[in-house]
């Protein structure tokens, strides 16, 4: 059984930002119910196939993946200062020629600028992107229980008598 007009929306809402219960929102499901259709929608084999199917249709189309996703994140979280800079003996800072960095100590650097007070390099935050891959990893202890609170959330919503739902909503999930 293929997907339904409103799924399809609501597939290509999720795409946008991840969010399944803004995704059903903006698909049209009732803000108060949308988390649980969210749940629900995702739930369904063909759904969460043609998620998967436009996910990979658009890594094809930007020729962004994931690894080179992570890879940007470890260039950041793993540059030093010393990349490109250099102390000399009189204790002066100088920045190194960047010719004569790797591409990947490159993608690190924010921003270049001449002030008053010499220059000034700056690197992306790599605490955020050490949190970043982080997660990814599923290290800091707490994805299990996240997920796991996640799941009691959606079981509880579960639960709830569908007097909550408005019958335009349960057509579409059921």
């Amino acid at each position: 059984m293929g997907v339904s007009q409103r799924q399809r929306r609501f597939i290509e809402e999720y795409l946008v930002d991840l969010n399944a219960t803004q995704a059903a929102v903006r698909a049209g499901y009732a803000p108060k119910s949308a988390e649980k259709h969210a749940y629900q929608l995702l739930k369904r084999p063909e759904v969460a196939a043609a998620v998967q199917e436009a996910i990979e249709r658009r890594s094809a189309r930007t020729q962004i993946t994931q690894d080179m996703v992570i890879r940007e994140l470890a260039a950041i979280a793993f540059a030093m200062v010393t990349d490109h800079t250099s102390v000399a003996e009189d204790g002066a800072v100088r920045v190194l020629p960047t010719e004569g960095l790797t591409e990947e100590q490159r993608r690190a650097i924010a921003g270049i600028k001449v002030s008053r007070y010499g220059v000034q390099v700056s690197n992306y935050d790599k605490v955020k992107a050490l949190e970043l891959l982080g997660k990814h990893l599923g290290m800091f202890g707490g994805r299990e229980e996240s997920v796991a609170e996640d799941n009691d959330l959606m079981e509880r919503l579960l639960e709830q008598t569908e007097e909550d739902l408005d019958t335009d909503d349960l057509s579409e999930v059921q």
